[in-house]
């Protein structure tokens, strides 16, 4: 029996997933959180093979979770289970630890058969992500990711400084450089070109 952690912050949706996959052979639905940090709790609680984790999550996102629980219950797998069908946040989330990358618009089917692969010990990624050129390597260097990623979220330059303890002259080099290595005419092209390649 696979026993899985439901996470999902919209209730409905929470519960439409705790039924399907109770009527699934050879799965079990130990628990559910509604955030990220519940979630944690509940892992190190219940122990359950898989914690099945969207990303958007209020308190602690589900990168976080899948990081935390890499690190904390490397025995729980974590399959995201999202609308983001962006490759960046694929890319993400298995470099955070998750076992798979599945997206809502998959089938009670391919939910079920997903859990059992990751709890099995493989990696599901769901084909609707493959076309997304998440190999590629990146042009960034690491600073340069760091402050595009921070101005994606809207953060302004004054505000990455401050976060990342650099004088503003340092950021603004590090964004005009970003955007030069990726042939865009703005920031907000450069921020749209390295999420559509999964550099973010």
């Amino acid at each position: 029996m696979i026993g899985v952690l439901v996470v999902e912050d919209h209730a409905v949706v929470r519960s439409g997933l705790v039924a399907l996959l109770s009527s699934e052979l050879g799965i079990w639905v130990v628990g559910q959180a509604a955030d990220g940090e519940t979630a944690l709790a509940e892992a190190e609680r219940l122990r359950p093979d898989v914690a099945l984790v969207d990303i958007d999550l209020p308190v602690l996102d589900g990168i976080a979770v899948a990081t935390a629980l890499a690190e904390r219950l490397p025995e729980c797998r974590t399959l995201i289970l999202t609308a983001l069908d962006r490759p960046g946040h694929l890319r993400r989330a298995m470099s955070a630890g998750a076992s798979g990358y599945l997206l809502k618009s998959a089938t009670p089917t391919e939910t079920a058969d997903a859990i059992r692969r990751v709890a099995a010990g493989g990696r599901v990624i769901d084909p609707r992500m493959r076309g997304g050129r998440i190999d590629e390597a990146s042009p960034l260097t690491e600073r340069e990711t760091e402050v595009l990623r921070l101005a994606s979220s809207g953060a302004h330059a004054r505000e990455i400084a401050a976060e990342l303890f650099l004088s503003l002259g340092t950021v603004r080099n590090r964004l005009s450089s970003a955007v030069g290595k990726l042939h865009a005419r703005t920031l907000v092209d450069a921020v749209r070109i390295a999420e559509h390649h999964g550099w973010l």
